[in-house]
């Protein structure tokens, strides 16, 4: 079994990003209710919010903020497939 990566990632608009998995499997999910907690405040801010950038596995920002990409695969809630 694989494990799950994100290989593409598109800031939409807001809080929303468009992701790609490594099974194919494409999500358009709004992060906005995730973000709590020290690390993610800065998040908050849209303009640092779209400024991230894609690791081996997961999308990341400057601070060290990122979200497994099993979190990001298995989050339903606003989400959009396509």
């Amino acid at each position: 079994m694989e494990f799950i990566k994100v290989t593409k990632a598109k800031y939409v608009s807001d809080y929303i990003i468009h992701f790609t998995f490594n099974n194919g499997i494409e999500k358009s999910i709004n992060l906005e209710s995730e973000l709590w907690g020290e690390i993610f405040e800065p998040l908050k801010n849209k303009d640092y919010f779209k400024n991230f950038k894609l690791n081996n596995f997961t999308i990341e920002w400057e601070n060290g903020a990122d979200f497994a990409p099993e979190f990001l695969f298995e989050n339903e809630l606003n989400t959009q497939s396509t």
